[in-house]
């Protein structure tokens, strides 16, 4: 997953050219043990569309690294911006591939959209709960089959504004909601929630979730926990208990096809990214939205502003 909010730069420097690019990770990624096949998606606002108000929505059921529109779409699409995601889902018979499913999600009535890198298990159950914090106008718009997609529906839902303290709390009463749906049911699981959520010059980046008892604190530390390997529940927590990734810089244009940023004090930023991964190889300037955090990216005018809260759930 990649957010991206600053001066408008070719859409290629993000998710082309950089030496992990969100289309390279799901060829190679850093920090998932699997390919990343179940599909891909993007969306960019820019100033230069015939609707700069709304966002470019572009959405493959297929890998990243295998669209042969990528590499003749985003070279002539330029934004300030971009919410992008390549899709982990299980590469089976059970897994939908179709465009609906692909992230970011995009809803009318709202001026936020979604990706996330999540899991909740039993989904479809849990909705036998969660359903009555569901408004109509969001369920008449679900077209998927997927969790995130559910958990868009229902964070609208509990939405009572758009101000950084309104989705806060929002996403607290969200992750509260599925704790208590999960007990109610007898239905605890590990469940992941990496998200963000995007609108024009804004960002709002998630780490949360819940542990395999449906606990809302787990603990420990994910690296060692990951050296136990897939398959394994010891590594099923550090893939939720790891970090996010977050650059605060300034663009510093050259040829207009390469990542060309510089990490900065944040009175100097104009720029910022929330990824899963970081973008270069060396991770120089990135630096991490723990576990249980949220933070808040906003662009005013030619600067970019930083808030990061620790969540309450």
């Amino acid at each position: 997953m990649l957010a991206y909010i600053g001066p408008e730069i070719p859409l290629e420097s993000l998710l082309l050219t950089p030496s992990n690019s969100l289309v390279n990770q799901a060829l190679d990624p850093e920090h998932y043990p699997d390919l990343q096949l179940a599909g891909w998606g993007f969306g960019a606002w820019s100033e230069h569309l015939l609707k700069p108000e709304d966002p470019f929505i572009y959405r493959r059921p297929m890998p990243a690294f295998y669209d042969d529109n990528a590499n003749r779409i985003i070279p002539s699409l330029q934004a300030s911006t971009v919410l992008a995601h390549v899709r982990a889902a299980v590469y089976n018979s059970t897994t939908v591939m179709v465009d609906e499913n692909c992230h970011p999600f995009s809803f009318e009535k709202t001026p936020w959209i979604i990706a996330q890198n999540g899991d909740m298990p039993n989904w479809m159950l849990l909705q036998r709960e969660l359903l009555q914090h569901c408004e109509d106008r969001y369920l008449k718009q679900m077209r998927g089959t997927t969790d995130t997609e559910f958990l868009y529906v229902l964070l609208l839902s509990l939405l009572d504004g758009d101000s950084d303290e309104d989705v806060q709390r929002a996403i607290e009463k969200m992750v509260h909601l599925i704790s208590q749906a999960m007990e109610a049911l007898d239905l605890p699981a590990l469940t992941k929630m990496k998200m963000a959520l995007v609108s024009p010059d804004r960002i709002i980046g998630v780490n949360t979730g819940l542990g395999h008892q449906g606990e809302t604190n787990p603990v420990g530390d994910w690296k060692k926990l990951r050296e136990s390997g897939p398959g394994t529940e010891d590594f099923a927590l550090s893939m939720l208990l790891e970090p996010m990734y977050m650059l605060m810089g300034r663009h510093v244009p050259s040829d207009g096809t390469s990542f060309d940023f510089e990490a900065c004090d944040e009175n100097e930023a104009s720029a910022a990214v929330f990824a899963s991964e970081a973008l270069t190889d060396d991770a120089e300037g990135w630096s991490h939205v723990e576990f249980g955090e949220i933070v808040f990216l906003q662009k005013t005018g030619d600067h970019v502003s930083r808030t990061v809260n620790r969540l309450s759930v």
